[in-house]
């Protein structure tokens, strides 16, 4: 696939950036939306995404890089090359998750409802920004045969896509995509549930984005590494537990009040 978009010569619009341009814009507006039916201030949101956005890439940039430290330390200048790729997305939620704390302890917004108001934003724009990796033709499985992604009814542009170096590939960044959207539609579906508590639409994105990944890691071939674990794996592992701590968490209180 190509990675450039449009190539006007003095500059090359590629589809990377453009992807992860979308993605924050529809994410910003799901915010805005939410917000208004929490009941919480646009103008602290509207700042907290304008910083969150900045945050959020730096964080994903700098994770990638770190643990690519042998060539961007020998080719420093390339650090800046977000629009190349090299964005990783537990980076970024690391990231956004930090200053999102700080943020909303300043500010005394709730921290578990402005977790709750981004998770959808979150997951559907990692479901867009996947489809940067296609036209990059990065973030792919193991060989396999034409026959074989047939069988799983991928589109045929994907499997042409993934026609990589005289071979077939799995395309783990549509598994991946794919995942992320159904989690999106699970959230905007219960989302609203009377019985739903503070913090429990976030614990559905950590466990179940953390599973994907941890399933999908296990196909891709690019992994970053830390030794000789995926570090993807263990971020993974550890998003399962705090989503499920993050559920479980107003039954416990529930049953400490009781005793």
């Amino acid at each position: 696939m190509n990675p450039i978009l449009l190539d006007l010569g003095f500059i090359q619009i590629r589809w990377y950036s453009v992807l992860i341009l979308i993605a924050f814009t529809i994410g910003y507006f799901l915010v805005i939306n939410r917000c208004k039916k929490k009941g919480i201030s646009l103008a602290h949101i509207s700042d907290m995404c304008f910083y969150l956005v900045i945050i959020c890439i730096l964080g994903a940039r700098l994770y990638y890089c770190l643990f690519n430290l042998d060539y961007y330390s020998k080719n420093i200048l390339d650090i800046f090359k977000i629009w190349e790729g090299g964005l990783a997305i537990h980076g970024g939620v690391i990231a956004g998750i930090i200053f999102i704390y700080f943020y909303t302890r300043k500010k005394q917004i709730p921290l578990l409802d402005v977790f709750d108001i981004f998770a959808p934003a979150l997951v559907l724009g990692q479901a867009i920004g996947r489809w940067g990796n296609f036209f990059n033709g990065e973030a792919f499985g193991p060989e396999t045969t034409i026959s074989t992604l047939k069988n799983l009814y991928i589109p045929q542009f994907i499997i042409d896509g993934m026609y990589i170096n005289h071979n077939y590939y799995h395309p783990t960044f549509f598994y991946e995509s794919l995942g992320c959207l159904i989690i999106f539609i699970i959230i905007m579906c219960i989302r609203n549930f009377k019985h739903i508590k503070p913090g429990q639409i976030a614990s559905i994105y950590f466990i179940f984005y953390g599973l994907i990944r941890y399933f999908v890691e296990g196909l891709r071939q690019d992994s970053l590494m830390l030794f000789n674990l995926k570090v993807a794996k263990l971020v993974s592992i550890i998003m399962i537990l705090v989503g499920i701590y993050l559920f479980i968490r107003p039954y416990i209180k529930r049953l400490k009040k009781k005793s």
